[in-house]
């Protein structure tokens, strides 16, 4: 799940519901989107029609993953184009691990922590300086590790089976692993 927390957007700043419809069809033209889509069709995880739909959500999140039910994209809390790119390179890659690993279990902390966060928001740019500013973070230097790691844990601790200490162990334990886990591209993009 993406979370928004330290985003400067807010709910009420958000686009409509047929905006973000447009903007996700306008997506599928991202190379890094498309070949994504290749790469789960490629694992054997074809996405229909209906795998990435805008909805309006009441937590503040910009989107979010599910087994079995796919993407979706939360219009309510989503401003731009870049957002919509961002926010589904990075469920996209949530949907690549989950069709990969046939032993994923979403209420690990481990799982959790190295697909949710330390691979979802190193590979998608989620920790690039720009939408660190925007956040309010402006460290030059080692930002993005950072970033992720701040990030593995609000989302980890938001998981209702990892508290703040067993969320804290788990990144820990699959730091170097996952970080360093770029596939299915050849290196961080």
């Amino acid at each position: 799940m993406e979370d928004d927390k330290g985003s400067s957007s807010s709910a009420a700043q958000g686009m409509t519901i047929l905006e973000c419809a447009n903007y996700i069809q306008k997506s599928f033209t991202n190379p890094t989107v498309k070949f994504l889509m290749e790469k789960l069709e490629e694992s054997g995880c074809g996405i229909g029609k209906n795998f990435i739909k805008a909805a309006h959500c009441v937590e503040d999140c910009s989107g979010g993953f599910t087994r079995g039910s796919g993407i979706v994209l939360c219009h309510n809390h989503l401003q731009f184009q870049d957002q919509v790119e961002q926010v589904m390179i990075h469920e996209l890659i949530h949907a690549y691990d989950d069709c990969r690993s046939a032993n994923l279990d979403w209420n690990n902390c481990a799982h959790h922590a190295c697909s949710e966060v330390i691979r979802a928001n190193h590979l998608s740019g989620n920790c690039k300086y720009k939408y660190e500013l925007l956040r309010g973070y402006v460290k030059m230097k080692g930002h993005e590790p950072e970033c992720v790691k701040r990030r593995a844990l609000q989302s980890v601790t938001a998981n209702p089976n990892c508290s703040e200490v067993a969320a804290k162990e788990a990144i820990g334990a699959v730091w170097s692993t996952c970080y360093n886990d770029t596939k299915p591209f050849d290196r961080a993009p």
